[in-house]
C-alpha cells in the first residue's frame, strides 16, 4: 500500500488525518516535531508527506528543504496562517501544494489525489511505452498486447491498465482510480472501476500471463501484482 507521513504537532489533526488517509488506501505515519519528521521520512521512505509549518524542533519550512536536498517525493505544506509570502516560501523550497488551517479532511485528500495525478501524469509524459513480462502497452497509439496477441482495449480501459501496470505492486483504492482516471467531478461511483477492472481482466485473459495479473486487494481495491523482475 502507499504510505504517508502526516506531521503535525497537533495530535488531533495528525489522528483525524491518518483515518482519511487509511480510507484512500494509505499506510499513514504520525509524527509531532520536525526533527522526528525528517528522521522518519528517511528511514520509511513514504509515497507523500503532509508537512505543517510551524512545529516545535524544527519547523516544516527547514524539514521540506532538507527532503529536497535529495528527494522529489511529493510535500504539501499546512499552515495556520496564510500570508502570500508563506505560501510562496513554501512553495519556492519545493512544496507540491499549500493548504491553509482550518481546512476538511476531504480536501486535504483531494489534494493529495491531485498532486499524485500531476505527478504520475509527468512521469507517464516521459515514458510512453511499458514492458513488463509478455505485456506491452503503449499510450502513443493506445494499443495493447500479449505475447503475440493484440488484445482490443477501450481507451479507458489502457488508461486503467497503464495506470495499474506502471505502478506495479502499489494498491489503488477505487476512489483513487475513479477520481484519477475518471475525475474528482465526475459523477458515478466505485461500482465504475469494478466494472471496467472485470472488463479489462476478460480481456486479458484472453491470452496466458503467468507472471502477473489484476489482483483485488479485498477492502481496499486494485494491483497490478508482478511475479517477476523484469520490467
Amino acid at each position: 500500500m502507499p504510505t504517508m507521513l502526516i506531521a503535525d504537532d497537533n495530535e488531533q489533526i495528525t489522528s483525524v488525518l491518518a483515518e482519511y488517509a487509511k480510507k484512500e488506501g494509505f499506510t499513514p505515519t504520525t509524527v509531532f516535531d520536525g526533527r522526528e519528521a525528517l528522521r522518519r521520512f528517511e528511514s520509511l521512505h513514504p509515497d507523500i508527506v503532509l508537512l505543517d509549518v510551524m512545529m516545535p524542533v524544527m519547523d516544516g519550512f527547514e524539514v521540506c528543504r532538507e527532503i529536497r536536498k535529495n528527494s522529489s517525493t511529493p510535500v504539501i505544506m499546512i499552515t495556520a496562517r496564510g500570508e502570500d509570502f508563506e505560501r510562496i516560501m513554501g512553495l519556492d523550497i519545493g512544496a507540491d501544494d499549500y493548504i491553509v488551517k482550518p481546512f476538511s479532511p476531504p480536501e486535504v485528500m483531494a489534494r493529495v489525489r491531485a498532486v499524485l495525478r500531476r505527478i504520475a501524469r509527468d512521469e507517464n509524459q516521459k515514458q510512453q511505452k511499458l514492458r513488463f513480462d509478455n505485456l506491452k502497452v503503449s499510450l502513443e497509439d493506445y494499443t495493447a498486447s500479449v505475447g503475440e496477441s493484440q488484445i482490443p482495449l477501450t481507451k479507458k480501459e489502457i488508461e486503467l491498465l497503464w495506470t495499474l501496470a506502471i505502478n506495479r505492486n502499489k494498491v489503488f483504492s477505487r476512489d483513487n482510480l475513479l477520481n484519477s482516471l475518471w475525475g474528482y467531478d465526475y459523477f458515478g461511483d466505485s461500482r465504475t472501476v469494478d466494472t471496467h477492472i472485470k472488463r479489462l481482466r476478460a480481456k486479458l485473459d484472453a491470452a496466458a500471463h503467468p507472471n502477473w495479473e489484476i489482483k483485488t486487494i479485498w477492502g481496499v481495491g486494485y494491483k497490478f501484482e508482478g511475479n517477476t523482475d523484469e520490467k
